[in-house]
C-alpha cells in the first residue's frame, strides 16, 4: 500500500452543487467555464443519469457507496446494479458473495427500461458470468458512453476478479467502453509487461487501445515516484501527459473508484472525453485532500468535500 496518490495540478474553484438540482448545476458549471458541453446533447429533457454497475462496501468508502455519493455530488442521478456483496472496513476484505449474473443483468434492464442512462460506468466485476451479463446488457441498450475500470484488487491486495474473466472483460467489454481507466498494476495484467515508469505506461496505452476502448487513462499514482504523478491520457493517436504533485495522505480508499464515477458523471453532464477526465482529476485531487480517518485502517477519500466548502 503507498500512501500517495495521484492529484491534479488543474485545480478548480469549488462550486457549490445542491443535490439533484441539476439543471442549476449545469447553468452554473458552464458559467464558470468548468463544463464543455456536446452540442448534440438536449440538456432540457431530463436530469442527467448515470449508472454504476459495480460491487457493494459495505464500508462505504469504495464500490456503489462512492459512486452515488460522486454522482450526486456533481449533480448527477445516480443509479446502481450490484454485482457482489463484500464485508469490508478500512483494515480489509473479509469476504464477497457474487451476485448471480441473471440478477445483474436484470438490474441493469429494469433500470435502463425505466430510468434510462446518459453514461455508465463498472467496477467490480466479479466473474466471466457476470462480465458476460453486463456486456450483454451494454450492447443491448446501446450505451455508448461506458467507462471501465478494470478493477482486478483491492487496495489490500484481495482479488475481485476471477482470472477467467479478464480476459472476457477484455474481449467483452472493452471493445464496448469508450475510456478504461487502469492503474499501473492492472495495467501490467491487462499487456502483459510490467508498467513502472513513463515509456511502459505509454507503451500500455497503446497497446490497450488496440483492445478496443475509444480513450484509455494510464494511472500513474501506484508509481514509484517521489515528486509527481503522471497519468497518460490516449485517443488511439494523442498522448497526453496529466502530471500533477503527489499528495502525501493516507487516506485513499476508493480513490479509483471516485475517478471512474467522476468521469462517468461528467460524460453524462455532456463534457467530451478528455474534459470529463481533467475535471474528474481535479474533483478526486480534493476528495483526496479531504480524505477521512474513519476506522483503524486506511480510510476513504471523501466525494462530498463540497459539503464542507457551504458549511
Amino acid at each position: 500500500m503507498h500512501s500517495h496518490a495521484s492529484a491534479s495540478h488543474l485545480m478548480v474553484a469549488a462550486t457549490p452543487i445542491v443535490p439533484f438540482k441539476w439543471q442549476a448545476a449545469v447553468e452554473d458549471q458552464k458559467e464558470n467555464g468548468h463544463l464543455v458541453v456536446d452540442e448534440g446533447q438536449d440538456m432540457e429533457q431530463h436530469a442527467p443519469r448515470a449508472m454504476t454497475i459495480a460491487g457493494s462496501d459495505s464500508g462505504g468508502g469504495a464500490g456503489i457507496q462512492a459512486d452515488l455519493k460522486t454522482f450526486t455530488a456533481l449533480g448527477v442521478y445516480g443509479t446502481c446494479a450490484i454485482t457482489a456483496l463484500t464485508a469490508q472496513n478500512t483494515r480489509g476484505v473479509a469476504s464477497i458473495h457474487a451476485v448471480p449474473a441473471k440478477f445483474v443483468e436484470l438490474q441493469i434492464a429494469t433500470v435502463l427500461d425505466d430510468i434510462g442512462a446518459d453514461a455508465a460506468k463498472t467496477g467490480m466485476l466479479a466473474n466471466r458470468e457476470i462480465v458476460q451479463a453486463v456486456a450483454r446488457a451494454i450492447e443491448r441498450y446501446g450505451i455508448k458512453k461506458l467507462v471501465v475500470d478494470p478493477v482486478l484488487v483491492s487496495k489490500h491486495g484481495v482479488p475481485l476478479l476471477a482470472d477467467d474473466a479478464i480476459e472476457i472483460l477484455v474481449g467483452e467489454l472493452f471493445p464496448r467502453a469508450l475510456i478504461v481507466t487502469p492503474n499501473a498494476l492492472e495495467a501490467s495484467r491487462l499487456v502483459g509487461f510490467e508498467v513502472r515508469d513513463r515509456e511502459s505506461q505509454l507503451r500500455a496505452a497503446r497497446e490497450i487501445a488496440r483492445l478496443g476502448p475509444r480513450y484509455i487513462l494510464v494511472k500513474g499514482g501506484h508509481l514509484a515516484n517521489a515528486e509527481s504523478a503522471t497519468d497518460i491520457f490516449y485517443d488511439g493517436q494523442k498522448v497526453e501527459e496529466l502530471t500533477s504533485p503527489r499528495l502525501d495522505v493516507i487516506h485513499t480508499h476508493g480513490t479509483g473508484c471516485v475517478l471512474s464515477a467522476a468521469i462517468a458523471a461528467n460524460l453524462a453532464l455532456g463534457c467530451s472525453p478528455r474534459e470529463a477526465v481533467v475535471q474528474a482529476r481535479n474533483f478526486v485531487t480534493n476528495a483526496l485532500e479531504h480524505g477521512m480517518a474513519i476506522g483503524s485502517g486506511i480510510g476513504p477519500v471523501n466525494p462530498m468535500w463540497r459539503l464542507k466548502e457551504v458549511t
